[in-house]
C-alpha cells in the first residue's frame, strides 16, 4: 500500500493546542492508539485523540440506534462512534484486514457485499475505507439510512491532491473529486465538509 503523507493544514503547534483545549483522550483510546503506533504498519491512518473527539461528540449529539462503519483498521473509531450509541444500539463494523483480527474482533469482508445483506436502518455512518469505493459505498448505504441520520465520510482532502492536477492513473483522486462533488449537489442530503486532519464530510439524510 502506497504510503500517504499527512498534510498539514494548519501549523502544528496549532494542532496541538486544539488537542490540548478539547475533552482528553480516555485512557483506553489512548492506550490502543499507543499499541498501534508500536505494532502496526502505517499507524497514521488511526483516528487519533482529535478526529476521535469529534466522532464522539457527533455520536453523542446523534445518539444512534444503529451505527455503521465501513472501514475499522485497529477500532479506534469504533469505540469513538459507540460512545454516543443508545443502550439498545448496535455497531457493525465491516473490514477486509485479516491480519488485524485480533485488534478488531469484527466481521470481516467485502464491504460491498455485505452491506446489501444487512436488514437495518442506521442513523450513523462512518466510512473510511478504500477510497476506490466511496461512491458505492453511498448508493448501497443512502437506502439503508433513517432519515435525518448522518454519513460521515473520512479522507476527503486526501492530503491535499483534491486541489492538485490529477494523474491519469490515481484512480483514489478521481473517485474522491467525484465523490466531494456528488455530495455537494445530491438533493438527496444535506453536506459540509471539515477541515479536521484529512477531510471530514457530514452528510445529513434529507
Amino acid at each position: 500500500m502506497k504510503k500517504i503523507q499527512k498534510m498539514h493544514f494548519i501549523s502544528q503547534d496549532l494542532e496541538d493546542y486544539i488537542e490540548q483545549h478539547s475533552q482528553k483522550e480516555p485512557a483506553l483510546l489512548a492506550a490502543l492508539n499507543k499499541e498501534t503506533y508500536q505494532k502496526i504498519l502505517l499507524p497514521r491512518m488511526l483516528s487519533g485523540h482529535f478526529q476521535g473527539r469529534v466522532l464522539s461528540m457527533l455520536s453523542k449529539l446523534i445518539r444512534p440506534v444503529n451505527i455503521l462503519e465501513i472501514g475499522t483498521y485497529t477500532g479506534y473509531s469504533a469505540l469513538c462512534l459507540c460512545e454516543g450509541m443508545q443502550i439498545t444500539g448496535q455497531l457493525h463494523t465491516i473490514d477486509i484486514k485479516e491480519e488485524l483480527v485480533d485488534f478488531q474482533r469484527k466481521h470481516l469482508g467485502e464491504a460491498v457485499d455485505i452491506i446489501p445483506a444487512l436488514d437495518l436502518k442506521f442513523d450513523l455512518v462512518f466510512i473510511d475505507a478504500d477510497k476506490e469505493n466511496y461512491l458505492n459505498y453511498f448508493e448501497l448505504i443512502l437506502p439503508k439510512m433513517n432519515t435525518g441520520g448522518i454519513i460521515l465520510s473520512d479522507n476527503v482532502l486526501w492530503s491535499g491532491k483534491v486541489l492538485e492536477p490529477l494523474h491519469p492513473n490515481d484512480l483514489s483522486t478521481k473517485v474522491l473529486l467525484e465523490y466531494n462533488q456528488l455530495l455537494a449537489t445530491d438533493p438527496r442530503v444535506e453536506t459540509v465538509l471539515l477541515p479536521i486532519r484529512d477531510g471530514l464530510t457530514v452528510s445529513r439524510v434529507l
